[in-house]
């Protein structure tokens, strides 16, 4: 997931897309990059939350938060450290004028027949 301000104004330059679509490609090529896209601004959305069994919408933009996800990448790695590696790559190619942040997670897949819908 990659962390934005969405406020700071910056968007990317055309040097950017171009390094990026190099990258993609790279991955893609090495069968690493499973999917990735960018996210609209959070103005254009609408949050849903549950709490103690009520439903309740509201309408972005979220003033309220500082980052938020911009943007996600799945890779399918071999190890934490491989990806990384790949998320170093990806953070590198945008220059010092950036200030994002990946959050490097594990899927966990489900497995509904255990009734805890986890794999072990």
């Amino acid at each position: 997931m990659i962390r934005v301000n969405e406020n700071d104004g910056l968007q990317p330059s055309e040097q950017l897309m171009n390094d990026m679509g190099e990258l993609i490609d790279e991955m893609t090529a090495a069968g690493v990059l499973l999917d990735t896209a960018g996210l609209r601004p959070t103005s254009e959305g609408v949050r849903v939350r549950f709490a103690h069994g009520k439903i309740s919408l509201v309408d972005g933009p979220f003033t309220e938060t500082k980052e938020v996800i911009g943007g996600y990448a799945m890779i399918e790695a071999e190890s934490m450290e491989k990806a990384v590696q790949w998320t170093r790559r990806f953070l590198d190619i945008h220059g010092d004028e950036w200030d994002i942040a990946f959050e490097v997670r594990q899927l966990v897949e489900p497995d509904f027949s255990t009734g805890c819908g986890i794999a072990a």
